[in-house]
């Protein structure tokens, strides 16, 4: 499970250097082949491709493909792009995904665990972002009743 904040750098060719920690556990899963994509354009979702072969699954198995499944395929085939971890722990972030995530040039990123999957943000954006969308009291209540009903099971 991915969890955690790692900054990072991406080199002028686009490539990302995983963190080790987040390398640690993809190499304790014999992981190597990624499947990068975003389902905003904001910032570069990783994910380890046993992972997002899941998500397909899931998708494949609805009993419909209803918009909100069309929309989320199209936007996550049109960003994506299936990537091999080179020798250097480095994977390449598909082009047009890195100039509409801004994570373009000499620009600092933040990797973030997201359970399954990582996501890459520029950093200054996403600090910005923190700043104006802090935890609402209804956000606090929501994950409130989510944490309990787990802890009651």
């Amino acid at each position: 499970m991915f969890r955690g904040n790692h900054p990072a750098k991406l080199d002028e060719k686009g490539r990302l250097k995983l963190p080790s920690a987040f390398k640690q556990l993809l190499d304790a899963a014999n992981v190597t082949q990624f499947y990068i994509t975003s389902a905003d354009g904001k910032s570069a979702e990783v994910w380890p491709l046993p992972e997002w072969e899941r998500v397909e699954q899931q998708l494949a198995e609805s009993s419909t493909m209803d918009e909100a499944v069309q929309k989320y395929l199209n936007l996550t085939g049109y960003y994506g792009h299936q990537v091999e971890m080179d020798s250097q722990a480095r994977v390449l972030l598909p082009q047009l995904l890195r100039g509409k995530a801004m994570l373009s040039g000499d620009v600092e990123v933040t990797v973030i665990g997201k359970m399954n999957y990582l996501e890459v943000h520029n950093k200054a954006l996403f600090e910005q972002n923190l700043e104006a969308n802090e935890l609402t009291a209804e956000n606090r209540q929501t994950l409130a009743g989510l944490l309990k009903k787990r802890v009651e099971r």
